[in-house]
């Protein structure tokens, strides 16, 4: 045993050099006199004596196991240590956090449509948090013969039954098929309650499940963005109409996009009759001017025009033109 001593571990731990372990079992099974246990943040260390759970130690820190672990084992708390007598246990270090995953199907789920005789093919992606529920459970489903247990294992078995639960919570209560997003929410809760608690079975609890986004096929996309398209442009020949009316029922308190707008169509308004008004204007003065310069003042009225008729010259008041002579009245 002299020569078999060097094997022993002086060290009990677990560095999770790799990431998305939700357990890892120590490896060597022969602890000897004087060995460390150590338990960093986010973990738990299980000890176990022939497949039976010994002790649960929770609290980070660095623990002597003879002193410190041993007193409190259930039935190695008599346990001594001789010179080539080790300990012959497992320790199964569980991973506490709550794990982060990205799912999406690996094939399109066809949904029944109508007016689709094979159904719709749709596509789901999005996310869920996973971590140990129950160590009781891990230790008798997994840990007896795993010795790792990943999110990558979560992950594949979820990926398993998740087409089947999409189907049956999109299904439910006649939801539309081509607006899947705003249910999203609603058929993502029903799928996370179905799959916490066939995953508890295994001592895994999903903590949360998301679905951030359906994915149609390129021809129903086309279809519904052409469909926008049509929609948007009668939406703003009724949304022009209805904030003209809008801003003139308010007149001049209108605000926003109305009032500038109704204000817009009146400055048009009023510049088309400024320019009608002044093309008018200007016709009527010259008609008025040669009117004025080329008629005689009524007879009998004693009144003598501004200007001579004749040749124009401004009369001052007099009778006769003083260019021209002509009689003005």
């Amino acid at each position: 045993m002299g020569l078999f001593s060097n094997q022993f571990s002086n060290v009990v731990e677990w560095n999770e050099t790799r990431e998305g372990v939700l357990f890892y079992k120590w490896q060597n099974q022969e602890i000897k006199k004087g060995s460390k246990l150590i338990i960093r943040p986010g973990q738990d260390a299980i000890f176990l004596y022939n497949g039976v759970v010994e002790g649960v130690f929770e609290d980070e820190g660095s623990y002597d196991i003879e002193s410190q672990i041993l007193p409190f084992l259930t039935t190695l708390k008599s346990f001594r240590f001789g010179f080539n007598t080790p300990l012959r246990a497992e320790v199964l270090f569980i991973n506490t956090k709550e794990m982060l995953v990205k799912w999406g199907t690996k094939n399109a789920v066809n949904l029944p449509a109508p007016g689709l005789p094979g159904g719709m093919p749709i596509r789901a992606f999005g996310t869920f948090n996973c971590k140990i529920a129950e160590h009781d459970v891990v230790i008798e489903k997994l840990a007896g013969i795993r010795q790792t247990y990943t999110v990558e294992d979560v992950k594949e078995r979820i990926i398993a039954s998740l087409d089947q639960l999409l189907m049956s919570w999109i299904s439910k209560e006649g939801r539309d098929m081509f607006n899947l997003q705003a249910d999203a929410r609603s058929i993502a809760k029903g799928i996370e309650s179905d799959l916490d608690m066939d995953m508890r079975r295994i001592g895994i609890g999903i903590m949360d499940f998301t679905i951030e986004s359906f994915s149609y096929p390129e021809e129903i996309k086309r279809m519904q963005e052409k469909a926008a398209a049509q929609s948007m442009v009668g939406d703003m020949n009724r949304y022009t109409q209805m904030a003209a009316a809008d801003g003139m029922g308010k007149g001049s308190g209108g605000s926003g996009i109305a009032s500038d707008m109704v204000s817009l169509q009146m400055g048009m308004a009023l510049g088309q009759q400024m320019v009608s008004q002044m093309n008018g204007g200007v016709g009527a003065a010259q008609s008025q001017g040669q009117s004025a310069a080329g008629a005689a003042p009524p007879a009998g009225s004693g009144i003598g025009p501004k200007f001579c008729p004749n040749c124009g010259t401004p009369t001052n008041g007099m009778k006769f033109c003083g260019n021209c002579g002509n009689q003005l009245y």
